[in-house]
């Protein structure tokens, strides 16, 4: 068999994400299609330059996490390299919330630089999509709360992507400023979850 070209890589990516996210919606007040966020994903990943398994990995970053997709399942499909850049960046659903989120700030600074550019990036889209679309019921401080947890997670992963940090840190700066999760240290909500 014909190893892939790095176009059908990414497309099949892109295929895959879809299929397997048919029926799961943003938490945002918008409900816009779960892939919306996969294709922001990758297209921030591919607009910084990365490599065609990185940008498949965007679109591909949650299939282990929210739809039980294996590993083993990325490997047969994609290749090592997209698999392992998924793994990088999955929570173990097994693990309370609050423990995933503080694990994510732990984690990050130890990651390849390659999968913090993905962590970057998803945090990225999940600002982006707080600000123009916040879950219903999510009051100021909870928001404020999550902006400053995703700061802390990309803290850790900044030096993988000047351009990527740029953009987080622009916005970051847009957020709501009402009851500031920075005045209470490193207050992770723990119900923040909705925006991984």
């Amino acid at each position: 068999m014909n190893r892939p070209t790095e176009i059908q890589v990414v497309t099949r990516a892109a295929d895959f994400a879809a299929r397997r996210h048919t029926h799961q919606r943003r938490k945002g007040e918008a409900a816009e299609p779960y892939v919306n966020h996969l294709a922001h994903v990758a297209a921030l990943l591919a607009d910084a330059g990365a490599d065609a398994n990185l940008v498949a990995a965007g679109y591909l970053h949650d299939t282990i996490e929210d739809q039980e997709v294996t590993h083993a399942e990325l490997i047969e499909a994609f290749n090592l390299d997209v698999a392992d850049l998924v793994a990088h960046v999955t929570d173990d659903k097994r693990l309370p919330k609050d423990r995933r989120k503080r694990l994510q700030v732990e984690h990050a600074p130890h990651l390849p630089p390659r999968a913090q550019m993905l962590k970057m990036a998803d945090k990225i889209s999940n600002l982006t999509a707080l600000l123009a679309s916040p879950p219903a019921g999510w009051s100021t401080q909870r928001r404020a709360e999550y902006f400053e947890w995703a700061r802390e997670v990309v803290e850790g992963c900044r030096t993988a992507h000047a351009g990527l940090a740029g953009m987080f840190d622009d916005l970051y700066d847009k957020r709501e400023h009402g009851s500031s999760a920075r005045s209470h240290g490193s207050t992770i909500d723990s119900h923040a979850s909705d925006a991984d």
